[in-house]
């Protein structure tokens, strides 16, 4: 069945792979973005995919954006939290600043957004949540420990919200990734990079795609059963 799916922070990197995945599966999907125009521009041209700007950390700008989307397509019944950002740096050099904004744009988004959806998912007796977590979230990384944070709180805000929602027909669901070669990771030096793969059993970094075809199968009408599961995808790096 195709229903509408909004991905936050969903024109680039596994972002914009869940996003045409999702639209490949027949689903109407619209894509949050935060502050690169040109880049959501031209994502958008390119897939057909609308996109809409507003900051996911910002609990009244998520109302305003939500009621937007659901204004020009219809009521969300997918809801793909996958906004993130990094400001690494060991405590006795971050400041506040850096940790506060990981954790409002990579965890009170998550609050922000279902919080904007669930209501209308409680009403219709349907919704699939599903929200991006990391590894680090679950082993913790040296010079992260606010993305380590922001990322074992969604862990933790995923089972929770499920216990809440089940009965009402909404699963909340998270996916948790090791490294993927995004542009971001990509950017490693090369040294670092030769040394995490090596730590990698499948012997490669993940690509975005695998963790969008997971993010489809929690999404489908089929996965009604799961919920409050985390699913792991990180190539046997850490398992969990």
């Amino acid at each position: 069945m195709s229903r509408l799916a909004v991905v936050t922070g969903g024109t680039r990197g596994i972002g914009e792979a869940i996003s045409i995945a999702l639209k490949d599966s027949n689903h109407r999907v619209a894509a949050n973005y935060g502050g690169n125009d040109e880049r959501a521009k031209e994502f958008s041209d390119r897939t057909g995919i609308p996109v809409y700007k507003f900051d996911v950390g910002d609990f009244d700008a998520c109302q305003e954006g939500v009621k937007k989307i659901e204004d020009d397509l219809g009521p969300i019944e997918i809801l793909v939290n996958n906004a993130g950002i990094t400001r690494d740096g060991t405590m006795h050099k971050m400041d506040f600043e850096k940790w506060n904004k990981v954790l409002q744009t990579n965890l009170s988004s998550c609050f922000n957004m279902a919080h904007a959806v669930i209501h209308d998912m409680h009403d219709k007796g349907f919704g699939r949540i599903i929200n991006i977590g990391s590894m680090n979230g679950q082993c913790g990384q040296y010079g992260q420990v606010n993305y380590a944070a922001a990322k074992s709180g969604i862990h933790g805000f995923t089972k929770a919200l499920a216990l809440e929602a089940a009965s009402k027909g909404i699963t909340v669901n998270a996916v948790a990734p090791g490294y993927v070669a995004t542009e971001m990771v990509m950017a490693v030096p090369e040294k670092i990079l030769d040394k995490i793969i090596a730590q990698i059993p499948v012997g490669r970094l993940g690509e975005a795609k695998d963790i969008a075809r997971a993010v489809v199968f929690l999404a489908d009408d089929d996965a009604g059963f799961i919920t409050g599961s985390t699913l792991t995808i990180n190539g046997g790096h850490h398992m969990y």
